[in-house]
């Protein structure tokens, strides 16, 4: 689990891109799918630890918000881009990975 948060998290802090800041576009291609594997490896790993699931999805919710928000300060404190519309793709992420994780059989 751990080799796939530091290879999930080299990939979500990498060098800048160029960017066209657009609301449809690879980089918020990237902070969609990010957001969901975060929360989805979060939730996992709290509930492998016997975590209830519905502390389990809270935990991994705050806690993949964090991350987005996190990588935002991040680019605005060391010259990267920050931006609300990379926000809002992480968002949309923690939402639909928390849609399906309330589905999934217990």
């Amino acid at each position: 689990m751990i080799p796939g948060l530091i290879v999930a998290f080299s990939l979500h802090w990498g060098a800048p891109a160029q960017r066209d800041d657009g609301w449809v576009s690879a980089d918020k291609a990237k902070h969609f799918f990010m957001s969901a594997f975060v929360e989805s490896v979060s939730f996992s790993a709290l509930r492998t630890a016997r975590v209830s699931r519905g502390e389990a999805l809270t935990i991994a919710t705050v806690a993949t918000a964090g991350v987005g928000i996190g990588k935002e300060i991040y680019d605005r404190k060391f010259g990267g881009d920050p931006s609300v519309k990379d926000l809002v793709a992480d968002g949309a992420g923690i939402l639909a990975a928390g849609l399906v994780l309330r589905h999934t059989r217990p």
